[in-house]
């Protein structure tokens, strides 16, 4: 495969840049060489960086890395120009005592020598480009002698001619990321992850070092069907901040052409749904903080668009305000909400013949696609008209992490602002700094890695995703089979019932079943199954609205009951109270007093200790 060098153009392959980024002791972090240059025409140790890319040195080295030998970080950066697909940014980062230096620079004047080295890549290959990455770095730094960068130009010239043919289906897409690791320490609470991403919340994940940070949200994303193939292209559309001290978006004006985003039509189906609920108890002692904003953002149908034959463009407000931020992100055309219950049950009586006809949506409607069902046997992908996303014949990936949602897997502090502009829906975001972590306000959810705890500030959300019977049941299935065969699965994770891919399974499973449920007529009682308030909720969400502007004939030999529906038993009642158990605050100082009751009768032969006193 013939590879561009250097200045001459953009490369053929996946990779664009091989960067290394170092910690200067009086500029902070920085660029210290890429390959090809960042900026075309200037040298490989230019310092100069894209203003789309101003935060790589931050993301590449992280905050905090100085309390780690080495650490992996995974984070995305906005495309070039506004032009283009998220870019993949992968970086292993080391320390070395200055002593140990064969050639030591002027420059170098701490104990330690900090450097990250970095792969820009257009492609979502996390873990395969890692494991490559980790092998040169550790010889880059073998060579005690940063100036020797040919084994850099090597490394970027063997990535591309390696990986040029690499498709994005198959297990190494997946590769680092494991299910069957999140479910051992999430257990039942996985499920409710993956509901909270549903719906679109501001979600945080805390943990240091980096590596378990986007190790544990990577992971979480890997469970929606062609979520990591296919789903992350639109998630790091953001303008950086010009300078610190400017609030974010006030001062930007009169964007380019090129700024304008694709907005579709959509309709909205107002079906009464099921009920789903899932683990979260309030922690200790953190209060529970409401946010401002509404529980459920519904955009208003009237913001204004420029239509076109197949589609609409929306311009982003040139001074965005917390009153216009939710039209300005508008994704609905206001006539496909005419009929909505007259279109769903035209999706549904059609699952029969797997026919939709043309005459039987009003005449003045838009035009509704179809995708085209797969081949037996045989996956294909077409580009959603509206998503704008790869999708499949049952339109997965859902388009979460479009329209202002993003997915930084980790955030910089240079990056805070972020969380607070009003031009972005909401994210998935991974953070190692506590500063994020206490401002509560500005997040829906904090998940604490360590502890698997997931904190959920608005008590209506607490409520939306507290787990059904059925969900209940689902997750224990999980959690039953990832710890019975734990010693049992071959290399661990590889071997099927219980391994990573069959964790995957189930959720594309749980998600179709769920999909095919809202095109029901009379579906009261199958949704209740999932959570009548939860499903009510998600149809709310952008995601749900572009998936449904479309028709999926393959739904049609989908069925929609729950996996886990079935009538109430004593096992139930044991699975909730357990899940109440392990989920509330008195419920978790009651378990930790019978520990300690049951340490003292072995060691005295009486029952005597803290429960005594437990009240």
């Amino acid at each position: 495969m013939e590879i561009r060098r250097g200045g001459d153009g953009p490369p053929r392959g996946p990779v664009l840049h091989i960067v290394v980024v170092g910690f200067h002791h009086k500029k902070g972090c920085q660029v210290e060489f890429s390959y090809p240059p960042l900026i075309p025409g200037d040298g490989h140790d230019s310092h100069t960086l894209p203003e789309e890319w101003k935060y790589l040195p931050f993301l590449a080295l992280p905050d905090g890395a100085h309390n780690y030998q080495e650490d992996t970080v995974f984070f995305h950066l906005p495309p070039r120009n506004g032009n283009g697909a998220t870019i993949y940014g992968i970086s292993c980062y080391r320390q070395i005592e200055a002593k140990a230096l064969k050639v030591r620079q002027a420059d170098i004047t701490r104990e330690t020598v900090q450097k990250s080295v970095c792969v820009l890549s257009k492609l979502p290959l996390y873990g395969l480009l890692q494991a490559k990455l980790q092998l040169i770095t550790h010889a880059y730094f073998e060579e005690k002698d940063f100036s020797q960068i040919s084994i850099l130009k090597e490394l970027y010239e063997h990535m591309n001619s390696s990986l040029g043919g690499t498709s994005l289906e198959g297990s190494q897409v997946y590769l680092g990321l494991s299910p069957r690791d999140l479910v051992l320490h999430f257990r039942h609470k996985v499920l409710i992850l993956f509901k909270l991403i549903l719906l679109e919340k501001k979600v945080l994940f805390y943990i240091s070092p980096v590596n378990k940070l986007v190790g544990a949200l990577m992971t979480v994303l890997s469970l929606f069907p062609g979520m990591i193939e296919h789903g992350l292209s639109d998630s790091s559309q953001y303008r950086p901040r010009k300078s610190m001290s400017e609030d974010a978006g006030l001062q930007e004006s009169n964007p380019p052409a090129d700024e304008f985003v694709s907005v579709p039509a959509s309709d909205i189906s107002n079906t009464n749904l099921g009920t789903v609920k899932k683990i979260l108890g309030n922690h200790g002692g953190d209060a529970a903080i409401k946010t401002e904003e509404p529980l459920f953002q519904v955009e208003d149908d009237s913001s204004e668009q420029e239509a076109s034959d197949s589609n609409q463009y929306l311009k982003p407000p040139s001074r965005p305000s917390p009153e216009s931020s939710e039209s300005d992100w508008e994704t609905l055309d206001p006539t496909v909400l005419e009929d909505s219950s007259l279109k769903e049950r035209e999706q549904v009586g059609s699952e029969q013949t797997n026919s939709f006809p043309k005459d039987s949506l009003p005449s003045d409607s838009p035009p509704i696609t179809v995708q085209p069902q797969a081949n037996t046997g045989q996956v294909v992908l077409i580009p959603g008209l509206i998503s704008g996303l790869e999708e499949d014949q049952y339109g997965m990936p859902l388009a979460i992490f479009t329209k202002g949602y993003l997915c930084l897997p980790y955030m910089a502090l240079q990056q805070h602002h972020l969380l607070s502009d009003v031009t972005i829906r909401g994210f998935v975001a991974g953070a190692t700094n506590i500063l994020f972590r206490q401002q509560k306000h500005l997040s829906d959810a904090i998940v604490e890695v360590e502890e698997a705890l997931i904190q959920i500030h608005d008590p209506e959300l607490r409520k939306l995703l507290n787990p059904t019977t059925a969900d209940l049941r689902f997750a224990d299935y999980l959690v039953r089979h990832v710890t019975e065969n734990r010693d049992d699965v071959f290399l661990d994770g590889t071997g099927w019932e219980g391994g990573d891919e069959w964790i995957r399974a189930q959720f594309a499973v749980y998600i179709h079943a769920l999909l095919a449920a809202t095109l029901q007529l009379d579906n009261e009682k199958i949704l209740s199954d999932y959570g009548t308030t939860f499903v009510t909720a998600w149809k709310n969400t952008h995601n749900y609205r572009v998936w449904n502007s479309n028709k999926h004939p393959a739904l049609a030999e989908i069925n929609p009951n729950h996996p886990f529906q079935g009538q109430y038993s004593v096992s139930d009642m044991k699975l909730r109270f357990s899940h109440s158990v392990q989920n509330s605050e008195r419920g978790k100082k009651l378990g930790n007093v019978m520990v300690t009751t049951s340490r003292n009768v072995v060691q005295t032969g009486k029952a005597v200790g803290p429960l005594q006193n437990f009240a």
